[in-house]
């Protein structure tokens, strides 16, 4: 997600010369310096002064240790956290009590420009520093402003982790027209290209979904008895039961990552 980020404001006009790149990993660093230009160096202290903006892209389990590392060093900085699940009163308190955070939920779309990103902002955040965070979450694709954090946990289950599930069901349709007799190229393309097209019809039409899903469903023909059949299987409601899985298991995981040692 770093570097569709990277890659995401470079495209947008951002200069490489004005990001620096904290990686321990020396691989990584030469792979990123050499992709996009960037500096990138081993710490923390390596990359001070820190600029306007402090991106936290690590893991989860990572984050406690690289805000104890960025903490003595933060002045008047927004830091923005792109880690799934580590809520703001945590890594504010892993920062010395710093209050100047917006957390992001963004999605794997991202790294090709096509991501849904939701947002929050602590109350030290200013309109400005709204405004930037916008911005640099924009470079990747869509933005969604959520007016309380805990609406970051339905975020997670629906766009966070709902790749995933559009990809499945991708895979359904490739499993079936495979079992039709198409090749798995054509099998592919045919699936995939469906998903892109009824995506984009989705976004492009002023009509609510269920409007247009009427429109292909002809009175006895093949559309109404595939969903009837999906209906009979109550696969609408497995899925949102699905959903609200996955919601639960975002809060699970914001109360275990935020948990004094």
């Amino acid at each position: 997600m770093a570097s569709a980020l990277i890659g995401g404001l470079i495209d947008k006009g951002y200069a490489a010369a004005g990001m620096r790149v904290v990686e321990l990993q020396s691989e990584a660093r030469a792979r990123l310096g050499a992709q996009f230009g960037v500096a990138c160096v081993d710490s923390v202290a390596a990359a001070a002064p820190l600029g306007e903006v402090v991106v936290l892209a690590v893991k989860p389990q990572q984050m406690r240790a690289a805000a104890q590392a960025l903490q003595p060093r933060l002045g008047r900085e927004l830091v923005i956290t792109i880690a799934a699940g580590i809520r703001l009163v945590d890594l504010s308190r892993w920062l010395g009590g710093y209050a100047t955070l917006v957390r992001c939920m963004p999605n794997t779309p991202a790294l090709v420009g096509a991501g849904i990103t939701g947002l929050y902002a602590s109350a030290g955040v200013g309109a400005d520093q709204r405004a930037l965070a916008e911005s640099i979450l924009g470079a990747v694709g869509a933005t969604l402003w959520v007016p309380q954090e805990s609406l970051l946990d339905p975020v997670t289950a629906i766009s966070g982790s709902g790749p995933a599930y559009v990809l499945y069901f991708i895979e359904a349709l490739q499993q079936a027209a495979q079992e039709m007799g198409f090749s798995e190229s054509d099998a592919k393309k045919l699936a995939v290209e469906t998903f892109v097209g009824t995506a984009r019809l989705a976004v492009l039409s002023t009509e609510g979904v269920a409007v247009l899903r009427e429109r292909v469903t002809s009175k006895g023909g093949t559309t109404e008895r595939a969903l009837a059949s999906m209906d009979a299987d109550r696969v609408k409601e497995l899925i949102v039961r699905a959903l609200h899985a996955a919601n639960q298991r975002a809060h699970e995981l914001g109360e275990q990552l935020g948990a004094d040692e």
